[in-house]
């Protein structure tokens, strides 16, 4: 299969992106503390039926560090990068972190976005108990930076983040691709900004189909974003992978994809 890949300078970045198959488009935005091979099982296998392109965020894998003092936005970097390829719209497909990019995107540019697919769903702004456990567990990541060699820094958040599937296939692969991770977003004053309000409180207003992707054993946060999606946003239905990980698109890419190409082809 032939892929297109290359960089896109985009909004003063470069942004690294992949591009194979003919068909529906469909774009993959990875989570964080890694980058587009989080897509490694869904990329060739949806070419077969879609257009799909996937891309390292700016910061992350091969696309270019942010700099300090300069904003910029993920939803506006995807949009930017989505125009350079001559791509007026596509099915928007994101997980954890990248679910959150995904959503302001939507709300953001809903002209350019076909439907929304939420993967270990993600709001940006969702505060809970469940959330600042999370969150309690990345900020220690600059401490534990300075104690311990890169790819331990990230051991507390694995911990939490895979309490119940520790060992599972996600869990190993999201180990392996985060010890590539830069950690620029921990290391510096990161100038991101987000959708204000935030996403979270305004997600009655998404427009587009969308395909709520939560597990058994997600990130709590992540439940009940999913719940919270559900609930909220119009024409939108959930389904829940049994005993799979945050990462149920790792643990269990076969059924995955196939619920992926059943909702494509739904619409």
């Amino acid at each position: 299969m032939n892929v297109d890949s290359g960089y896109a300078e985009v909004n003063g970045s470069k942004l690294y992106y992949e591009v194979a198959g003919e068909g529906e488009p469909i774009v993959l935005i990875h989570g964080n503390f890694g980058d587009s091979r989080h897509w490694d099982d869904q990329f060739t296998a949806l070419a077969e039926s879609c257009t799909v392109m996937r891309y390292d965020c700016r910061g992350f894998g091969k696309s270019s560090m942010p700099v300090e003092g300069e904003p910029y936005s993920h939803h506006d970097d995807l949009k930017a990068l989505m125009s350079h390829l001559v791509m007026q719209e596509a099915h928007i497909c994101g997980v954890s972190m990248g679910c959150g990019i995904a959503v302001d995107f939507a709300l953001e540019y809903p002209n350019m976005s076909k439907s929304l697919i939420a993967v270990g769903p993600w709001a940006n702004g969702y505060t809970s108990p469940k959330a600042e456990e999370l969150f309690s567990e990345i900020r220690k990541i600059p401490r534990t930076l300075k104690e311990k060699v890169p790819e331990e820094a990230l051991d507390n958040v694995w911990y939490y983040i895979f309490a119940q599937k520790l060992g599972c296939r996600g869990d190993l692969r999201l180990r392996e691709i985060g010890k590539d991770y830069s950690f620029w977003h921990y290391t510096h004053d990161d100038p991101a900004v987000y959708l204000r309000p935030p996403s979270f409180q305004r997600l009655s207003r998404i427009r587009v189909p969308t395909l709520i992707i939560t597990s058994e054993y997600d990130v709590p946060a992540c439940i009940e974003v999913a719940d919270l999606m559900e609930r909220d946003v119009p024409n939108s239905r959930k389904v829940v992978f049994k005993d799979a990980s945050h990462l149920m698109n790792i643990d269990k890419p076969k059924e995955f994809n196939k619920l992926i190409l059943e909702f494509l082809s739904s619409l």
